[in-house]
């Protein structure tokens, strides 16, 4: 018999699956992204292709709990200020799940103390610095790319090789390039006693005067010189320094300068036999990095920069959490970035339970010049996982939470 309890029941039913409906018809999940675009193109053009590119797949394939994804970007001025601002537009305003981004390692750091704050995910795609899983971890931060400890901890067995004992350097004077010349300084010490650092330049991020900072370190006579600059204070340094022979007979070695952002724009100017991270794209033959460099030539009609894989990844990374977690929910979500497992282009990656640092690994090699252009020669894969202190050292470093 047909009761009022029984219509009730089913209307309530035909609700739920109005509501429901089929994948297209119910609202996006929305991912808030911010990152320093204007201040940063060289990387973030590409980055933002690959973010694109890891929805276009994503969508393509059903989306992700059977709901489009949609990445609502904002710019932060690569100011703290401002990115703690667009963080919070970007929950408040609009109802995004949680927050990924961010490039200068000054500006990662405060999103992760604002993520803290309102106990939301933040996966960091970009920031550098080691504070961010270490001294200033906390539950919420995940970080992805390579460290600065990491990607120097990769350099240091060619710079223990060479047995330099006078070494220069140079650095961008902020959070990252502070956090990279700690690290160096640190791990070249305990691998090689006796190693003296004779000069230290630190210059004002995109504002080097690089007369006088090349001039500062040939003053100081250094056997080797290693160098944490890139864009556009790394041309100008790589310009000035072969005009004033600063690098005759003396062995650099710089971190990211053998990324395609900053190495492809020195053409024939760029520095042959420099040790370097980076990314020799047209050379790697593994099967994740040829389909993804196959999908971006059909896209982009261009091949992809080290920021592309790093906006792929990112995504990737965020998908893989939701689905793990079989839900939005915070806490469910903060559970399944620990430990989580996925493919990228540089192959699988894990987030460490310990510290939250993916293990995704970097390309090192030397710089070599041929047909007019600067490409990495010599070059390996050396895995995250590899390059990492002791666990027993993270704890130290790490804070309860």
């Amino acid at each position: 018999m047909l009761t009022r309890n029984h219509l009730l029941a089913g209307a309530a039913a035909l609700a739920a699956l109005s509501l429901a409906g089929p994948a297209g018809a119910q609202a996006p999940i929305k991912i808030g992204e911010l990152n320093s675009y204007k201040n940063f193109p060289a990387f973030l053009e590409p980055y933002k292709k690959g973010v694109d590119l890891a929805v276009d797949e994503v969508n393509a394939a059903g989306g992700v709990l059977g709901r489009k994804l949609e990445i609502v970007s904002r710019d932060d001025n690569g100011n703290p200020g401002d990115a703690v601002r667009v963080a919070e537009e970007l929950l408040s305003r609009e109802g995004v799940s949680f927050l990924i981004g961010t490039f200068p390692s000054h500006v990662g750091l405060a999103v992760s103390d604002f993520a803290k704050q309102r106990k939301v995910l933040f996966i960091a795609a970009e920031p550098l610095t080691d504070k961010l899983v270490w001294e200033a971890g906390n539950p919420y931060t995940f970080r992805l790319r390579t460290s600065t400890y990491m990607q120097t901890a990769m350099l240091i067995p060619d710079a223990v090789k060479l047995d330099k004992k006078r070494w220069a350097i140079v650095y961008p004077n902020y959070e990252y390039g502070q956090s990279a010349t700690a690290a160096f300084k640190k791990l070249l010490s305990a691998k090689q006693p006796g190693v003296e650092f004779v000069a230290e330049q630190a210059t004002p991020l995109g504002k080097i005067d690089a007369g006088a900072v090349v001039q500062a370190l040939a003053d100081a006579k250094p056997d080797a010189i290693f160098s944490s600059l890139f864009g556009a204070d790394l041309a100008k340094f790589v310009r000035e320094g072969a005009q004033r022979g600063l690098f005759k007979d003396v062995a650099v070695f710089n971190l990211l300068a053998g990324e395609p952002e900053y190495l492809d724009p020195l053409k024939e100017e760029a520095p042959d036999g420099w040790y370097v991270t980076g990314y020799p794209w047209s050379e790697i033959k593994t099967p994740e990095h040829g389909k993804f460099v196959a999908a971006y030539e059909a896209k982009y009609k261009d091949y992809p920069r080290l920021g592309s894989v790093v906006g792929y990844s990112t995504v990737i990374s965020a998908v893989e959490a939701i689905k793990k977690a079989g839900s939005l929910d915070q806490a469910k979500l903060i559970a399944a970035m620990s430990g989580l497992k996925h493919m990228t282009p540089f192959g699988a990656i894990e987030y460490r339970p310990i510290d939250h640092q993916s293990t995704m690994g970097a390309y090192v090699g030397r710089i070599g010049v041929k047909d007019g252009k600067g490409y990495m020669k010599e070059w390996r894969f050396v895995d995250g996982k590899d390059a990492l202190p002791s666990d027993a050292e993270v704890m130290k470093m790490r804070p309860k939470n």
